[in-house]
């Protein structure tokens, strides 16, 4: 007995051990460590969820949607609270559509979470919940889409998966379109099915812009660019359409274009807009600045003429015209109408001056951004007056030399064609529905001058000048052709050439401005005239009578006027 009975004691003080043990835990638990378990709890029953902002609308002047958002879910669900996922998988596949089997092989993994669909419109996840299975979630998503497709796209943009605007308008003004994220707190049963849903902040929508673009022209604007590239062939196009009275941008296009919806297969390039971030040599169009710079000065006036020798020895440069001759006799209208580099260059070396012409480059708003209210702008590349060499002044004068981009040249034309008024130009007409107040700009030449200027930029379009190809009868047209060599390797290419072409309507009082770029083209002519200037007559033939604008107030010229070369 006394074997047995110790037995019996040592049972008995091992059971008193694990018993002490055991209080001795739950103490712990109850008191040390409650407040970590509490928070684990209810971690595992409640979850706070973040809610996306619905991102403010994207739209033109006219309130055609740009870019939109929608509320969407994305479909969860945890394998390891489904009991029949074959059942669960049959009933979930028509809502979902997607097949059933693919959906049970997703709720028979061995995890805790899994996503059956993404950005499922809101109207089907309601549907998916209203089907009660235990382990199926939603998590609120808002997609962004592009009613347009490609109209318009590297200006108004495109948002990354976080619904972060990455370019264009999307990207400028993404603070004011992505509005503030909500916290959505909810509280699940065992199973995983939510019991409570409540909003703990509220996302706030962002704000929608309209922009002063019109769909319908831009549209135009894009198929004539289509045009261009496909039988120019060039590496890219660009086309400005503006009012120069306010510099509201009633079109801006690309070529080649990118889906918004999917720009997975464009190249980085294609995603530029070139007509802020593209830097090129300006050529011949550059020869407006230089008149009016000395017209201004007083210098000279359209009548005043200068001999043209075959050619000019500048140090080591030679510098000619696009066509030989021999001595001739141009006034300054002629300059500008046969586009003559000798010409300009006499203009800028000898009535201007290095000095005052440095001036006129930097007074047209060239070397800096325009200020226009798109990402990515460009300022152009301008020799500072303390680099220049001996040959600077010989070749900037006719825009070799410099680079400037589309929206600078356009802003510049702008000025000559309302009567002297630099101006930021812009694609924001409103946001929120309030107008974005537009800067007054600032008067650069007189309203005589600027007058001068459009007289004579009528002659491109008389027979002998570089647009006498182009013509439109009925219009009153002015402008200005350009064709600048490519640099390539630190040389001039005799091959690759950016051709170019800025004009207005009417000449005497402009209502629309167009700028035409076309980078290297392949095929045909690869001169201003024969491959911008046509491009200028289609948008403006087109956006004339669109805009209900009177191409030739008055009296017009007896015969068409037409548009050439250099």
């Amino acid at each position: 007995m006394g074997l047995i009975d110790r037995r019996i004691g040592l049972l008995f003080v091992a059971f008193v051990a694990l018993l002490v043990i055991a209080l001795s835990r739950a103490a712990y638990l109850g008191t040390i460590e409650a407040g970590s378990l509490r928070a684990a709890a209810a971690t595992q029953q409640v979850t706070t969820v973040p809610v996306p902002a619905l991102r403010g609308a994207i739209s033109d002047a006219n309130g055609t949607e740009l870019a939109v958002s929608e509320t969407a879910d994305n479909v969860t669900a945890d394998p390891l609270l489904i009991k029949d996922p074959a059942d669960a998988a049959r009933r979930l596949a028509p809502l979902l559509g997607l097949p059933q089997t693919a959906i049970q092989a997703r709720l028979s993994e061995h995890r805790g979470y899994v996503v059956l669909a993404f950005d499922l419109p809101t109207a089907q996840a309601k549907s998916v919940m209203g089907l009660a299975i235990p382990g199926v979630s939603l998590i609120p998503q808002v997609t962004r889409n592009y009613p347009q497709n490609s109209l318009a796209a590297q200006v108004v943009g495109w948002v990354g998966d976080q619904d972060q605007g990455l370019s264009g308008i999307e990207y400028r003004y993404n603070s004011i379109l992505g509005g503030r994220k909500g916290v959505r707190r909810v509280v699940s049963d065992a199973l995983g099915q939510p019991i409570s849903i409540d909003d703990v902040h509220s996302a706030v929508p962002g704000k929608a812009i309209k922009l002063t673009i019109d769909s319908a022209l831009q549209a135009e604007v894009e198929q004539v660019l289509a045009g261009v590239g496909s039988t120019a062939a060039p590496k890219g196009a660009t086309a400005i359409v503006m009012n120069p009275n306010t510099g509201a941008i009633l079109a801006l296009a690309n070529w080649p274009g990118v889906d918004a919806n999917d720009i997975s297969g464009a190249s980085s390039q294609d995603l530029e807009d070139r007509a802020v971030e593209f830097n090129y040599e300006p050529g011949s169009t550059f020869k407006a600045v230089t008149v009016a710079g000395a017209l201004q000065d007083g210098t000279i006036t359209p009548s005043t003429e200068f001999e043209i020798p075959p050619y000019l020895q500048v140090y080591n440069q030679r510098i000619s015209d696009a066509e030989n001759h021999g001595y001739l006799t141009y006034s300054v209208a002629q300059i500008l109408k046969y586009s003559s580099n000798i010409g300009a260059d006499e203009i800028a070396m000898h009535k201007l001056g290095p000095q005052r012409f440095n001036y006129w480059v930097h007074r047209f708003g060239f070397g800096q951004p325009t200020g226009v209210d798109l990402p990515g702008e460009e300022s152009g590349v301008v020799p500072a007056y303390s680099q220049w060499s001996g040959t600077t002044i010989a070749t900037l004068p006719f825009g070799q030399g410099l680079e400037v981009t589309p929206i600078q040249i356009a802003t510049a034309y702008a000025a000559i064609a309302n009567g002297g008024i630099l101006r930021t130009p812009h694609i924001v007409q409103s946001i929120a529905g309030k107008a974005v107040a537009v800067p007054r700009g600032q008067r650069i030449i007189s309203p005589t001058v600027a007058s001068e200027m459009r007289q004579m930029l009528r002659g491109v379009y008389a027979d002998g000048g570089t647009a006498s190809g182009a013509a439109i009868p009925g219009f009153d047209l002015a402008g200005k052709t350009g064709t600048a060599n490519v640099v390539v390797n630190g040389h001039y290419s005799s091959t690759e050439f950016i051709a170019s072409f800025v004009g207005f309507v009417p000449a005497s009082k402009p209502k629309l401005e167009v700028m035409v770029m076309v980078d290297e083209p392949s095929q045909g002519s690869i001169y201003g005239g024969a491959v911008a200037a046509p491009a200028f007559a289609q948008i403006v033939g087109w956006a004339v009578p669109y805009l209900g604008i009177d191409p030739c107030p008055g009296s017009c010229p007896s015969e068409p006027t037409s548009l050439a070369q250099p």
